[in-house]
């Protein structure tokens, strides 16, 4: 038995999951801890990581070291995604890490972070064709899926906290701060030739912002608190997506914190953060939403079996004869 350990370093929280890895790879998750460090508050177009945020994010990870350390065979991967992958004083901040914790994180590629979170998603729902969109903090990552395998995918550098503070949507929500908000996004997402092959596919969300819209219509069903359903695969329409995202926008930060499913921490980047989803949703002509539970954290965790597969396969295989022979003597 072995502990796979993944810790998801994003722009808005910091995430660590722990999964042992049991006889015949059954897999049982033992833990599951977050942070919201917003690791990504005011970096500006300078875009480097401020003090304050990255004191946040090492007392997360002091409080996850101590937690790791006492696994036995743990095996640790650490990520980063958009707001170290973007951060000039990326090297600063890695080197901190280091040597205060002895802790190596892989910055990993837009396209790497999207191809985990195909893999997560891939091998935790039963999905065909769709379209594959996981909203963060600072980028938002878009796979388009033909029969089961990639077809094309891309990282977007934009996401709810950038969105969020560039266009000043923490609180009330101004028109012309947020008509320039979509104007923005927009832009990005119309030069990707390819979405256009995505049209009228089903849409599969995971990131926060996206999970916060099921959490808020699952309270809106009426669901017993005690007895909600599950988010992996929880199905909305797009109008139920445009209806929450009215409700937001007509709230200040004080209004959306009392939503019920809307964690009081996501209050004032939520706007932001859903700019994106209704913006495919229209250009595609979308109208069907599938949640997932699973993206890169769990993407992670299948890469490192299929590795151990591949490893296994490349071991040369001992010789019966040579074996004994040396037995023998």
């Amino acid at each position: 038995m072995e502990s796979f350990v993944v810790i998801d370093l994003g722009s808005n929280s910091i995430r660590m999951k722990i999964t042992q890895i049991l006889h015949g790879n059954y897999l049982k998750v033992t833990g599951q801890y977050k942070d919201y460090v917003r690791l990504s508050e005011n970096m500006g177009p300078e875009r480097t990581l401020k003090p304050v945020p990255i004191e946040r994010t090492m007392n997360a990870l002091r409080r996850f070291k101590s937690i790791y350390d006492k696994l036995p065979r743990a095996h640790v991967r650490a990520i980063a995604t958009a707001a170290v992958r973007q951060a000039q004083n990326q090297a600063d901040f890695l080197k901190l890490v280091k040597d205060e914790l002895n802790l190596d994180f892989d910055v990993i590629s837009g396209k790497e972070e999207a191809y985990l979170d195909y893999l997560g998603v891939v091998r935790t729902l039963p999905i065909g064709d769709c379209l594959i969109m996981d909203t963060g903090g600072a980028s938002t990552e878009l796979i388009l899926v033909k029969d089961g395998k990639v077809e094309n995918l891309i990282s977007l550098p934009f996401g709810a906290v950038t969105i969020s503070q560039t266009y000043n949507l923490g609180d009330a929500i101004p028109a012309l701060n947020l008509f320039d908000a979509m104007t923005f996004t927009e832009q990005h997402l119309t030069s990707v030739a390819w979405l256009s092959k995505a049209h009228k596919l089903p849409l599969v969300c995971l990131g926060g912002s996206n999970r916060s819209l099921a959490k808020i219509m699952r309270r809106r069903q009426d669901c017993d608190p005690d007895d909600l359903p599950d988010i992996n695969g929880f199905m909305m329409t797009a109008e139920d997506v445009f209806s929450i995202t009215r409700d937001m926008i007509s709230r200040n930060k004080s209004g959306r914190s009392n939503i019920p499913g809307l964690t009081k921490s996501r209050a004032d980047v939520i706007v932001g953060g859903l700019i994106p989803i209704n913006l495919v949703l229209r250009t595609c002509h979308i109208n069907e939403i599938v949640c997932s539970s699973s993206g890169l954290r769990e993407g992670a965790l299948f890469d490192y079996l299929e590795q151990k597969k591949q490893d296994k396969k490349r071991q040369p295989e001992v010789d019966d004869a040579d074996t004994d022979e040396d037995q023998d003597d």
